[in-house]
């Protein structure tokens, strides 16, 4: 029998605002839609999509990520009707209850053990170069999203 899974089938959610937990009510749909029409909800793998940034610290994280997605996020909002990017609201989508997942790997590793608590997911995808990061500061997120998250989250 071929698994659902392999057929890339699955639900994806892009997390990119507000609180991850308002989510649950898809997740919780999708499983319970499953299951009412016969499928194992465990075959149907569940993701989340969201940006974010991981350096050695949460202070290198902040200085790095933020002007460009500032910027980037400031921009949309003038084409979707929006209004523009605070430190404000930055710092609490930086927050545990908010979207974006960024900081030191510890904190990282946190963020994404939660939403796998709270939301179910089997599988993350971390948008890094949100705007304009460099390009050699986003090879080292990526660099410490294998090597130092990946492992907290494998082992958790």
């Amino acid at each position: 029998m071929v698994r659902a899974a392999s057929l890339g089938l699955g639900l994806s959610l892009a997390i990119i605002g507000g609180n991850p937990d308002r989510f649950r009510v898809f997740t919780d749909l999708y499983r319970s839609t499953l299951a009412e029409h016969g499928y194992d909800p465990e075959e149907f793998p569940i993701s989340v999509h969201a940006h974010g940034f991981v350096a050695p610290t949460a202070e290198e994280a902040v200085e790095a990520f933020y002007p460009s997605y500032a910027f980037a996020m400031t921009r949309l909002g003038r084409e979707r009707g929006w209004g523009p990017m605070t430190r404000e609201q930055f710092e609490m989508m930086r927050s545990p209850q908010g979207s974006l997942v960024l900081g030191d790997p510890e904190t990282v590793a946190a963020k994404i053990l939660r939403w796998k608590e709270v939301l179910g997911i089997q599988r993350f995808e971390l948008h890094q170069s949100v705007g304009t990061i460099p390009h050699d500061a986003v090879l080292r997120s990526i660099e410490l999203l294998g090597t130092r998250v990946a492992p907290l989250i494998r082992g958790a």
